[in-house]
């Protein structure tokens, strides 16, 4: 014998009852089968919210009846030839009429008990088993529909009753006996009591009620259909890449279920699981998909550890604590027994091996009641403050690993808390279970979504890890970098299985968002058709998503943006800046956002802040860090003024050998940021402090060789001035030509000291032979006394640039 139940999804319209009797019809050839359907979807909502309005004498309940009617007769007409269908529209309106009849006498008294209300609900399961009946009728299909009522035994607990299994059992096998037939069909959700008076069995009764005949009638396997095509790894609606669990235990069906998988309703595992008895979770709308398979044992080698991750939304904590809670036996009793008279469910329940407090999960809508019958239960502790009143946490959630193989594989709590904590996930409570089937941590509400993206990432998606940028400056380097991004976002995802989202962009003028990921193929048209840039708006709409694995990326030279990293590492998102303003600000600006990067777990890279595309900071950190000493740093840090003197040699003005290099992308906006060395101080401050100098600009000495005047006024005004003191630059240069020397402009920091200047370099010496715009650091260290380590390359132009960012954000997703 084979048990299938029907979903209200899969009864919700005619088309989909169609489906229904299809699947119907293809199992008929394989023994007995009983069929549990559910009401149509939202039918049962409606009867409810129906009896509530009665209840509070508003007369829109006679709308909702008529709807529910409509609906019913509808299906009727579309799944019954006319011919047929006279008798069964009939009954239906009849049945309609017993529930406008129901509704208003609980409006006429302004009462709707809960007596009441299981008779109207119960209305639903009817209708939609006995249109299928109808309609399998209509086409002579041999079939018995039996009332759900006359078959389950329950106590007089109205809304949830509670199963004599005894009694069910004999009911249903003295039925099937006095009644054989291939196939039955039977209303879910719906019993009686002892004195037939109608009962349901709770929200998900229908699945419960087909788990209750699989195990009375010893069926060979219970099949619950409904519009999934099985239990999933987490909720789909969250996770997009969540797939089907082929096999599950009974165990970890039950967990899942319990903690928000509701595919399945915890009451229905417990059946079926007692009488050994395989679960299939079938899809009606694609009845071809395996589906899930829920048995006793699972073998070992199909799963890993965690076989699915839920959650609980919308539950509060209550902690209670006090120091005369230690040693005191019975706290824990009388905290539970305060909760059980107010019917308090508790979810989660931590202790302290202190006895110093213990703390409890509770629906969000139980938790004033919850906090108050606490008080109350302690008050004689809490008036002596022996215990603090108990302290009420609202808007979190439980999110939950599950699986019958944790216990054996160690460390899957240290991987679920690390990569919680790697995206700025607070944990707030953590439960975990002798039988380690479970593992479950309290978050805040608005943290769930990432949480379950994050641990199904960790956990289930080895394929690829997702990385979700947001880019504020798309000008020379922000534009090659969005080139650079669509040229390696396929390698990226094959090879390195790193996947590329590009949630946001931004220029000065306009930004998109999309947290789907904006088309790199046609980023120009989304930045176009997107809002005015509203920097303050862009950084809250990056918080808000709260996405797993966030980068900011600041490829501008704007002070603002610098302004705002902190807000974005608050939050875990990692930033990656070729922005050089934050990190040679004051010494505490830059002290501090390195300590937010650590304290909040995050990643806070500038590898282009100093060399462009070249490895210097991060060869720098990592001597550092393994121990080495720096004694002295001597570089040529700026490409714009490489390539300035290397094609300066008099024959043209100064001045249009900085506007070449302004053209072809090596300079700043600002091209006296160059020349007049700030930018090159910005570098050299920021090696020094790489290597643990407490410095500041001021303390750099800047040996300029730029005349005053150019320093003033606007850039126009810089370059008429340039040209007005040719003779200047020309004179700088014969003399260096005089000398047997070339002109470079030095950067170099010993004995906690730092200077740049312009020098003369002499053929021996190692930046002589230095051209274009490539820049070289050489660290003379501890381990390099006499050799230094050199870095060399180039340190200019926007696609090398852009190289390093991309660079930064690699090493974001790896670290």
């Amino acid at each position: 014998m084979q048990v299938l139940k029907f979903g209200g999804s899969s009864v919700a319209t005619a088309e989909n009852m169609e489906k229904v009797i299809a699947i119907l019809l293809a199992a008929s050839g394989s023994g007995t089968t009983a069929v549990v359907l559910s009401a149509m979807g939202g039918v049962t909502d409606a009867l409810i919210s129906s009896g509530k309005l009665a209840a509070a004498g508003s007369e829109q309940y006679k709308q909702l009846l008529q709807t529910i009617e409509t609906r019913h007769l509808d299906a009727v007409r579309s799944l019954i030839p006319v011919a047929r269908q006279s008798a069964l529209l009939s009954w239906v309106k009849q049945r309609c009429n017993e529930m406008e009849s129901l509704c208003e006498g609980v409006f006429l008294l302004g009462e709707l008990s809960p007596r009441t209300l299981d008779r109207l609900v119960s209305y639903g399961e009817w209708l939609s088993s006995f249109i299928v009946s109808g309609a399998l009728q209509s086409r002579e299909v041999p079939h018995v529909w039996a009332d759900s009522r006359q078959l389950i035994r329950t106590d007089s607990s109205f809304g949830n009753a509670k199963v004599d299994m005894t009694a069910t059992r004999e009911l249903m096998n003295a039925y099937v006996k006095e009644y054989p037939a291939p196939l039955y069909i039977l209303p879910g959700f719906v019993a009686s009591d002892a004195r037939q008076v109608t009962t349901t069995l709770g929200r998900g009764g229908s699945d419960y009620t087909a788990a209750l005949v699989a195990a009375s009638l010893q069926a060979d396997v219970l099949e619950i259909w409904t519009d999934v095509s099985g239990m999933m790894t987490a909720d789909p609606r969250w996770v997009s890449h969540a797939r089907v669990i082929d096999r599950i235990s009974y165990q970890e069906a039950m967990e899942l279920s319990h903690f928000g998988a509701k595919v399945v309703y915890p009451p229905t595992i417990q059946p079926v699981m007692d009488s050994g008895i395989p679960v299939w979770i079938k899809n009606t709308f694609a009845p071809k998909d395996p589906g899930t398979l829920i048995e006793h044992e699972v073998n070992e080698d199909r799963k890993g550890p965690v076989r699915g991750i839920s959650s609980i939304n919308d539950m509060a904590l209550l902690s209670l604590e006090g120091s005369g809670m230690v040693g005191v036996p019975g706290v824990a009793s009388r905290l539970f027994q305060a909760l059980a008279a107010q019917s308090i469910n508790v979810i989660l329940i931590t202790q302290g091996s202190s006895e110093f407090s213990i703390c409890v999960g509770v629906a969000g809508a139980d938790a004033e009641n919850a906090r108050e019958a606490v008080n109350a239960a302690f008050s004689y502790e809490i008036g002596k403050g022996a215990i603090q009143p108990v302290r009420l946490e609202t808007h979190l959630a439980v999110v939950a690993l599950v699986g019958d193989n944790m216990k054996s594989h160690p460390g899957i709590s240290g991987r679920m808390f690390g990569a919680l904590g790697r995206n700025g996930v607070n944990v707030r409570a953590i439960a975990q279970g002798a039988s380690e089937k479970n593992i479950s941590s309290v978050v805040a509400s608005e943290d769930v979504k990432k949480a379950v993206n994050v641990l199904h990432e960790a956990f289930f998606e080895t394929a690829y890890k997702q990385l979700n940028l947001y880019i504020v400056g798309l000008g020379n380097v922000g534009s090659k970098l969005m080139e650079q991004l669509k040229q390696q976002q396929y390698y990226l995802l094959k090879h390195v299985r790193l996947q590329l989202r590009v949630i946001g962009i931004a220029n000065s003028r306009q930004m998109a968002l999309n947290e789907q990921g904006i088309d790199l193929g046609n980023w120009q048209q989304a930045l176009q058709e997107g809002a005015p840039m509203d920097l303050d708006a862009f950084v809250e709409e990056a918080r808000r998503h709260n996405l797993r694995n966030s980068v900011f990326v600041d490829n501008t030279a704007s002070e603002r943006v610098a302004l705002v990293y902190d807000r974005l590492l608050t939050r875990s998102i990692a930033v990656v800046a070729c922005n050089k303003i934050a990190c040679s600000s004051k010494y505490p600006v830059y002290q501090r956002l390195k300590f937010l990067a650590r304290d909040y777990n995050t990643n806070f890279f500038f590898e282009t802040n100093v060399g462009a595309g070249l490895p210097v900071i991060g060869p720098l950190s990592d001597m550092v860090r393994s121990g080495d000493r720096v004694d002295r740093i001597d570089a040529v840090l700026s490409g714009t003024l490489n390539f300035v003197f290397n094609n300066y040699d008099a024959t043209r003005p100064f001045a249009e050998v900085v506007r070449q290099a302004q053209e072809e992308g090596y300079t700043e906006p600002d091209p006296r940021l160059d020349l007049g060395g700030t930018d090159v101080m910005r570098k050299i401050l920021i090696l020094a402090r790489e290597c643990g100098a407490e410095m500041d600009m001021e303390d750099i000495t800047n040996n300029s060789f730029m005349p005053e005047s150019c320093m003033k006024g606007s850039v126009e005004d810089f370059y008429k001035e340039l040209a007005r003191h040719e003779a200047h630059f020309a004179g700088l240069y014969q003399k260096a030509k005089d000398n047997g020397r070339i002109l470079k402009f030095v950067a170099s920091f010993s004995e906690g000291k730092a200077q740049v200047g312009l020098q003369e370099v002499s053929p021996e010496h190692g930046f002589y032979h230095l051209y274009g715009k490539d820049n070289v650091v050489q660290f003379y260290t501890k381990r390099y006394p006499q050799q230094p380590l050199m870095v060399k390359g180039a340190g200019a132009g926007a696609d090398v640039t852009a190289s390093g960012v991309f660079a930064d954000i690699i090493r974001a997703a790896r670290v």
